[in-house]
């Protein structure tokens, strides 16, 4: 177990990140390209802790959910394209222009905006069209009845479509039928646009859970997040043999140890009571670090590589185990909260969350520390 220095730390490994770079080239070849997805501040790991070593590892391409992230990004450095998968309101269409960002166009009227801007700035502003292929959230349809649409906006001065892409709504199913539907229907639209002389250099439809199972929608570029950080975005039995690596570890420490006798009331509203002598630690971590409260007799942790169960309701700023059964416990002994027999996957399991959920709610005043 590491020794902490301070009262909690989540531990990002830039050593597994760099291995499952290495992995996702392997499963995509040569020609493709990655484009490391670091919204949600790189999904909890820091975007600015983790882009030099991605720059080291040659990423080329980066993509944020809004124009802040990418802000942020531009100040720690990045120098490559940066596309913005949501949306910018209007107000703060300037921002893309002043960060040099890519948004995604998914209207003529904020098109036409944007032209008009990039005009007053004197810039060409780079674009990529965002086509609805079955997600039902934002994007043209991809039909006939965009065609026109998309064909005056390349036709906008200061406008250039570096790009066109969609998103899958169910790329980790296995038979693969609805991905393929819409895979299809983007390939079908992107001939259509190209029929009309509309040129798209980047066409990436690929996401984590597609890299692993469509290999045929590789296109130009795969937009990694979940694999980037050895996140499952797939059926365990599967992710099990894929050798991705889990990027980030949590790690407390023991406050405090206590014996109470039997009968006695843990927490919160005494949702615990024991059924024994108990030996008691209490961890200097809540729900305000991002501990969920659902963990709440619930969870578990590993001190000193033993496991010790959640007792009582987590606390905004701590909660209590049990380690009556491990051995001797005492005060500074590391508590290891996520760890590679802790994992991710198993926290998002007992929760029935999402892996992002758990990793993008560490909160920030959990100090990110990056290894190599």
């Amino acid at each position: 177990m590491r020794k902490l220095t301070q009262r909690t730390e989540a531990v990002v490994s830039l050593s597994a990140l760099e291995h499952n770079i290495n992995r996702i080239r392997s499963i995509i070849g040569g020609e493709a390209e990655i484009m490391a997805v670091l919204k949600g501040d790189g999904y909890g790991h820091g975007e600015k802790g983790i882009y030099p070593t991605l720059k080291k590892c040659g990423i080329e391409r980066y993509a944020v959910a809004v124009w802040e992230e990418g802000a942020s990004l531009r100040k720690a450095g990045c120098t490559e394209p940066i596309l913005l998968l949501g949306d910018t309101c209007d107000l703060q269409l300037e921002n893309l222009m002043k960060y040099n960002l890519t948004p995604a166009i998914f209207s003529y009227d904020t098109a036409e905006k944007l032209n008009t801007l990039a005009q007053w700035s004197g810039i060409v502003q780079p674009v990529h069209i965002k086509l609805d292929t079955g997600m039902s959230r934002i994007g043209f349809p991809a039909d006939d009845s965009s065609v026109e649409i998309i064909k005056k906006i390349s036709e906008m001065s200061h406008l250039r479509i570096d790009g066109a892409f969609t998103h899958f709504s169910r790329a980790d199913e296995p038979d693969g039928v609805s991905a393929k539907s819409q895979f299809d229907k983007y390939l079908a639209m992107i001939n259509k646009l190209e029929a009309e002389g509309i040129p798209i250099p980047c066409k990436h439809v690929a996401n984590s859970p597609a890299v692993l199972l469509r290999p045929e929608t590789t296109l130009d570029a795969v937009r990694a997040g979940d694999i980037l950080f050895g996140l499952c975005p797939v059926d365990e039995d599967m992710w099990e043999k894929a050798d991705f690596r889990q990027v980030m570890s949590w790690y407390t420490y023991v406050v405090m140890v206590k014996e109470v006798p039997t009968g006695t009331e843990v927490g919160y509203g005494g949702t615990f009571v024991t059924k024994r002598p108990t030996k008691i630690a209490t961890i200097p971590v809540g729900f305000a670090d991002g501990y969920s409260r659902a963990l709440s007799n619930r969870g578990k942790v590993r001190i000193n590589g033993e496991e010790a169960p959640v007792i009582g309701r987590i606390c905004m700023d701590q909660f209590m185990v049990d380690v009556t059964d491990i051995g001797e416990v005492k005060r500074g002994d590391t508590v290891a909260l996520l760890d590679d027999r802790l994992s991710v996957l198993w926290m998002a399991d007992l929760l029935e969350k999402n892996v992002d959920e758990i990793v993008c709610g560490i909160s920030k005043r959990v100090p990110r520390i990056y290894e190599a």
